[in-house]
């Protein structure tokens, strides 16, 4: 291969993943061409609406999708967390590279975390996911719709719009913007969405070559966790419509390394969750999710789900 095509999406944080992806190629073969090709995707087109009412994660990958399969574009870098547990026909997730910090952040220009906040204060997030597990533990706050790219969010939250705003850590340090963070949320206090932190390199499924090209970019600890996450989102369902959350993480036992997977399903107001934990081999993470997922139905995730109607 001579030269390659990056299909992306068009905010900083996008550009700044593919040319991340971009750089780390053309090191690993010399003389090697790789160029971005930014386009604008519905799901950056359609800023006030929910994604979970307008069509899922899939508004902000098709665009790229349609790209490869036209041959204007070899592959595309998407933040995990945004793609469908489910690829259309013909695609492959051909790497996912190591993981940035996957937690979330809790960030206001007037308090200190969310304990500090008065009742009735706003709290801007465009995640079903945060806001059923913050109502669930501060129910007197007012969760309300955030879109738009990173530094809009922020600036809206700037001018007083919001109280506060809760933004994937791993976004804001691959800006430069981690000064505006107050505090980074532990998994026991938000969990995180399933691939939050990752990257995903995505091509054609009949590029075999280019697979195998693409995976020396992927860290195995990374893709084994963010494997088993989307295990347990495909399981059930696989849909932004859904307050899940999902986060694995490797642990060294006495026969070699483990999987650690937490999981929760929630009502939309946060007064329902479920929630489940398992260990498991590393070398088997979609097992393992799929049997936290199972266990989340046992233990009411089922009842939830059915409530509303998915």
């Amino acid at each position: 291969m001579k030269r390659l095509a990056i299909a992306t999406r068009r905010s900083r944080l996008a550009l700044w993943q593919a040319e991340h992806v971009k750089q780390r190629l053309e090191a690993l073969q010399p003389g090697l061409e790789v160029a971005l090709l930014p386009l604008s995707t519905r799901g950056d087109e359609l800023l006030e609406a929910r994604l979970d009412e307008a069509g899922g994660k899939g508004l902000f990958i098709k665009e790229l999708e349609t790209a490869m399969a036209q041959g204007r574009a070899d592959l595309a870098v998407h933040s995990m967390k945004d793609v469908p547990a489910d690829l259309p026909p013909g695609f492959a997730l051909a790497a996912i590279t190591a993981r940035e910090d996957p937690r979330d952040a809790f960030i206001s220009t007037r308090y200190a975390d969310f304990g500090a906040m008065p009742p009735g204060a706003v709290v801007g997030t465009s995640s079903l996911r945060r806001e059923a597990q913050i109502a669930a533990r501060y129910p007197a706050l007012k969760v309300t719709l955030l879109r738009g790219n990173v530094e809009t969010r922020l600036a809206k939250l700037g001018r007083g719009d919001y109280d506060a705003v809760v933004l994937a850590v791993a976004g804001l340090v691959r800006l430069g913007l981690e000064s505006h963070i107050r505090s980074k949320l532990s998994a026991d206090d938000l969990l995180p969405a399933p691939g939050q932190g990752a990257l995903g390199i995505e091509c054609l499924a009949a590029r075999s070559d280019l697979i195998a090209f693409l995976k020396t970019l992927e860290d195995p600890a990374s893709a084994a966790c963010v494997r088993a996450e989307r295990a347990v989102s495909r399981a059930l369902g696989g849909s932004c419509t859904i307050p899940l959350a999902a986060y694995a993480e490797t642990a060294a036992s006495a026969t070699g390394w483990r999987l650690r997977l937490r999981a929760l399903v929630a009502s939309p107001d946060g007064r329902r969750i479920a929630r489940a934990a398992r260990d498991g081999a590393l070398s088997g993470p979609e097992a393992l999710g799929a049997e936290v997922a199972e266990e989340l139905r046992s233990r009411g995730a089922a009842d939830i789900l059915s409530s509303i109607g998915k």
